[in-house]
């Protein structure tokens, strides 16, 4: 087997177990995604200053797919509010396009400093689970945009699809929990949309790029990826009614925080 088609295995395997992690804990894998293929990336020798911005711009592009899942699931039950749609997607875009931006120009290090410590704060949310406590209502229009150009910015930064931040910042809102996790998952296709071509734009004419990179989106990872997490989403969802979720998403946690710690390591090599 020769070098490329292992690693082509290997994006498939990562596929594979980000596809089961997101049907058994709710959650995008996104964050695993982008770690291992930093990880990936440097092995393959690719040039250190692009490694990063080409995992989250990988990462961001699988999104697109599977936004498109998780938001007409949610549409079919009622669950998406179409006015905090309406209302903050603008922000949104215009925060996850500015991200891509920060994330193609900011330093090797500052980049990849931001994407730890944010790991760190979901591995620590997972494991306590920390919720906010509905405490006010929701803003006016120009807070609503400017809460979803914050939400855009550091998805763009962390190639997720926003649920991290929009579902909790809604529930403290006082906005329904399933209104809040629909309505999250309407406004991840946006942010992964325009993430991605963002992505495409930055990375575009970047010197040092891999043959079968498109700007920041390296192709052959994301086909793998997208191919493979496709068949395990189902069975995780499956496996989530009959496994003990809250000891998994603790154990989920210490796996978020240990590529955290390695992403730190990375810097000071």
């Amino acid at each position: 087997m020769s070098y490329i088609n292992l690693w082509l295995v290997a994006y498939i395997a990562l596929g594979l177990v980000s596809g089961f992690l997101a049907g058994l804990l709710g959650i995008g894998g996104g964050l695993v995604i982008v770690a291992v293929l930093t990880f990936a990336f440097d092995a393959q020798g690719m040039t250190h200053a692009i490694v990063l911005p080409l995992a989250l711009g990988t990462s961001m592009a699988t999104i697109v797919f599977t936004s498109i899942s998780s938001f007409r699931t949610h549409q079919s039950h009622g669950a998406v509010r179409w006015d905090l749609v309406r209302d903050i997607t603008p922000g949104v875009i215009l925060g996850t396009l500015a991200g891509t931006m920060l994330a193609a120009r900011a330093s090797t290090a500052a980049l990849t400093l931001f994407f730890g410590c944010f790991v760190l704060v979901i591995a620590a949310q997972m494991a306590f689970g920390l919720k906010p406590n509905p405490s006010r209502e929701l803003p006016g229009m120009t807070g609503r945009l400017v809460g979803g150009t914050i939400i855009g910015v550091v998805s763009a930064l962390v190639a997720i699809g926003g649920g991290s931040l929009t579902v909790p910042w809604l529930s403290w809102c006082n906005v329904r929990v399933q209104h809040a996790i629909g309505t999250s998952a309407a406004m991840g296709l946006p942010i992964a949309l325009s993430g991605t071509a963002g992505y495409l734009w930055n990375g575009w004419s970047q010197p040092g790029l891999p043959a079968g990179a498109a700007g920041y989106v390296y192709l052959p990872a994301l086909l793998c990826l997208l191919a493979s997490s496709m068949l395990t989403a189902p069975s995780g969802a499956r496996l989530a009614h009959r496994l003990p979720v809250t000891t998994l998403k603790r154990a989920f946690a210490l796996l978020l925080a240990l590529l955290a710690v390695k992403m730190f390591w990375r810097i000071l090599e």
